[in-house]
């Protein structure tokens, strides 16, 4: 069969009405302020992950001006667990910019949605299908996956000239009426049928006209990212109790890897820790042991981590970073990075004798 923009979205709303996933929790009192907080959150992150995050954060902040009055440390504290902190960071800017630059509405164009920060063009087209009903395109990586294996459109979509195409279809495709639900619909098929390793071709309700089907060949689509070897960084992460038994944490810079979270101390792999400390504040230290090191993976490269544990006397400051000492028996809400967090909780459970 082959497919023209009325049968394929009149085939993707009939399977989206039997079998479609209608019961998620930011599917329930929608408006645009939950759908973006939903589509944010999802973003590189699984349905069952996000759920959880999702309904803490709409007890905390159950509306944008809520979340605009809130301390970044809070929301970082929240955000914990899901990664990719700059979505936090982003989420908290755009909430202010929609209470000082629209009187607290979200705008109802997808253009002017795509000027707030961390909303770009698939997330803005989400936001106005889903919450508004406006005809709307969106291309998150389920929708990707399935126009490129419905059309075998060959490349990785990060190539301009692929994500393009991918577009094109998706403008195309986008149905004048129900767009709500086809856009739900296509987002679902993606996570459920026409998945990543696995695609269940035969109860796909595109499979009759799909081309990457016909070619037998659906896992080739879309193309893979070309592989490129990461770059391994070595670090130590000093972990330094004070007399009350509190734990040193330094609050990294606004911009960068983990920007604005707290975390140890982070020295270069071959940096003498009471050298540094001496250097840095003045004050001494006694290393009590050294962990094994273990690898935390970025996108763009590997970081080798050895924690060093260390007593020492109260110091005033740390350069001009802000610090605190954290309690793991009574800790602050603070944004913890996820290997900061592992460790504390390690921490807590070992209590290491002094």
């Amino acid at each position: 069969m082959k497919a023209t923009a009325n049968n394929f979205a009149a085939r993707v709303l009939a399977w989206y009405d039997q079998h479609g996933r209608k019961d998620l929790p930011w599917q329930q009192q929608i408006n645009p302020y939950r759908v973006w907080v939903s589509e944010i959150m999802l973003q590189q992150t699984q349905v069952t992950t996000v759920i959880p995050y999702f309904q803490r954060f709409m007890d905390t902040y159950p509306d944008v001006a809520a979340l605009a009055a809130a301390p970044i440390d809070d929301v970082l504290h929240l955000w914990t667990g899901l990664g990719y902190y700059a979505r936090a960071r982003n989420l908290h800017r755009c909430a202010q910019q929609v209470v000082e630059l629209h009187g607290g509405e979200f705008p109802d164009s997808v253009d002017a949605l795509g000027e707030l920060p961390g909303i770009g063009r698939s997330t803005a087209g989400a936001i106005a299908s889903l919450s508004m009903s406006k005809r709307a395109a969106i291309l998150d990586g389920n929708v990707k996956r399935v126009l490129a294996r419905h059309f075998a459109i060959d490349g990785w979509p990060g190539k301009s000239d692929v994500l393009n195409n991918l577009w094109e279809q998706a403008e195309a495709l986008t149905p004048a009426k129900r767009c709500n639900h086809y856009t739900q619909a296509m987002m679902d098929l993606g996570a459920t049928l026409c998945s990543r390793s696995r695609p269940d071709c035969e109860r796909c309700p595109l499979g009759d006209s799909c081309v990457a089907r016909a070619q037998g060949n659906p896992q080739d689509y879309p193309g893979k990212k070309p592989a490129k070897e990461k770059p391994v960084k070595a670090v130590q992460m000093l972990m330094l109790r004070n007399p009350q038994g509190h734990w040193l944490l330094e609050q990294r810079p606004a911009s960068g890897i983990w920007g604005g979270l707290w975390s140890f101390p982070e020295l270069a792999s071959d940096a003498d820790p009471a050298g540094w400390l001496a250097g840095a504040a003045g004050g001494s230290i006694h290393v009590l042991e050294v962990w094994d090191s273990f690898r935390h993976t970025f996108s763009h490269y590997h970081l080798d981590i050895t924690p060093v544990v260390a007593d020492c006397a109260a110091v005033n400051g740390i350069g001009e970073r802000p610090y605190c000492w954290y309690d793991v028996r009574q800790p602050p809400a603070v944004g913890l990075a996820a290997p900061v967090k592992g460790l504390l909780q390690k921490l807590q459970q070992l209590d290491p004798v002094r």
